[in-house]
């Protein structure tokens, strides 16, 4: 059998079938095609303006290195006029973040772009590792997630930035869009879903810069990760691949299994539901009013929006998919050959005539009655709606008096013992009494009270 020929130039082999379509490409229309699909995006979506400095929110991971690699690209191609700055954040994870950070330095130095690093121990008195050694790996990314969006803001501020980038793609938002699903919390599919949106973050004072509209954009949301590997791959760019180590108890990474199972019974199943998703928040009441192709400055972020965590362990084989698009083409097959029988009021009374009817019998659609239950009807719950304010204590954006993450760190520092132990080698001299030479020799202990 001859190699497939590239099904854009028409010349090449063919090594690359995109994930997003199937499509046979070579290498350098791959290439080609994935870059001016994102250079797409950016224009259609009004994301940059000339002039503008951008920080780009960067952990060594495959979306944030691609996203640095193809925005320096597309801005020298297209001459967007933007200046752009690497802005990493340290959760304080041993043996992960650490490592991962090494690797933003080499790409800082790779793309010619200045870099800021911002901790957790610095802005909130803790790390990641301090965290779970107190709560545990249940619901450690809560409270990572929560810091991490703040220090978002916080680093981008330090640098007098108005735009932060993240590297979300289009898996990380369907699984996001999936979560809210399953939550019932439909509010938030407005936010979840816009490619821009605005972080109205703390009070302006005279000792700490402005956090005001910071705006977030999400150039590769319509991008595939798989097709993200394989960029990085073919461009060889040198990103950091090792898993989060506190990340497999994730409620994400349920939904990243189930999306996975999507994708392999059908490719365009992610895009699917991203769309859905767009499509839904349309018809939340109040989600889209100030939304056109972005969000206004009183948007509010998701709790989970921050893609990337989770495990993939735990994944099926995808037969229970596959077994679920066989059922229902039987039920459109039975459809067709007039199998189903459509039962209307009218046939239901036809056949109720001449019988004395119940008052409280409710007819159920095999045929039984059943009885209506006592006492004032139920009325449909109503989509709660957030008014968005400030924290009353450090100023960032919430629909709370207090943020979620003060409420947080009030938890951690109320467990955070108050006692500490101190050793010390003076022994002070007995006025009274016969003390041995040994007793004059041992160590006291004194505590210490903070």
């Amino acid at each position: 059998m001859p190699p497939s020929l590239c099904a854009l130039c028409k010349t090449s082999r063919a090594f690359i079938l995109r994930p997003k379509d199937h499509q046979k490409l070579c290498k350098p229309c791959f290439i080609s095609v994935f870059e001016t699909e994102i250079h797409h995006t950016i224009t259609s979506n009004n994301l940059f303006h000339r002039g503008e400095r951008i920080a780009i929110g960067a952990s060594g991971g495959k979306d944030s290195t691609v996203l640095a690699s193809v925005l320096k690209t597309l801005n020298e191609r297209y001459n967007y006029g933007v200046e752009l700055i690497l802005l990493s954040i340290d959760e304080g994870i041993k043996g992960y973040r650490d490592d991962s950070l090494e690797t933003v330095k080499r790409n800082a130095k790779q793309y010619d772009m200045p870099l800021m690093i911002v901790g957790y121990d610095e802005l909130y008195g803790w790390t990641m590792d301090q965290v779970v050694e107190q709560v545990g790996k249940k619901g450690n990314c809560t409270y990572c997630g929560v810091f991490r969006r703040q220090a978002l803001d916080r680093g981008a501020a330090k640098l007098g930035v108005k735009h932060v980038v993240t590297g979300h793609n289009a898996d990380d938002v369907a699984e996001t869009v999936l979560m809210n699903l399953l939550r019932g919390d439909l509010p938030r599919l407005s936010r979840t879903t816009s490619i821009v949106t605005s972080t109205p973050s703390a009070v302006s004072s005279p000792d700490s810069p402005s956090h005001t509209n910071i705006k977030r954009s999400k150039p590769l949301k319509y991008a595939y990760e798989k097709e993200i590997v394989l960029y990085a791959y073919h461009k060889s760019l040198d990103y950091f691949s090792t898993e989060c180590i506190y990340s497999p108890e994730a409620f994400r990474g349920s939904a990243r299994a189930l999306i996975k199972n999507l994708e392999r019974v059908r490719p365009s199943a992610i895009l699917d539901i991203v769309r859905s998703g767009e499509d839904m928040a349309r018809l939340v009441p109040g989600g889209n009013e100030a939304c056109s192709n972005g969000c206004s400055g009183q948007t509010a972020l998701p709790e989970e929006e921050e893609g990337g965590c989770g495990s993939s362990n735990g994944r099926s084989a995808g037969g229970e998919m596959a077994s679920m698009e066989h059922q229902l083409a039987q039920n459109d097959i039975a459809t067709e050959v007039g199998l189903e029988i459509e039962i209307t009021s009218s046939s239901l009374n036809g056949q109720q005539s001449g019988k004395k009817k119940d008052p409280d019998a409710v007819q159920l659609v095999n045929g039984k009655k059943g009885r209506r239950l006592k006492g004032p009807a139920q009325t449909p719950r109503k989509t709660a709606r957030q008014t968005m304010g400030q924290c009353k204590r450090c100023g960032y954006l919430s629909s709370q008096e207090i943020c979620k993450a003060c409420v947080l760190l009030e938890g951690l520092n109320k467990n955070r013992p108050k006692n500490n132990i101190e050793v010390s080698s003076y022994a002070p001299e007995q006025e009274h009494g016969h003390m041995n030479n040994a007793t004059n020799a041992m160590q006291k202990l004194q505590l210490g009270v903070d």
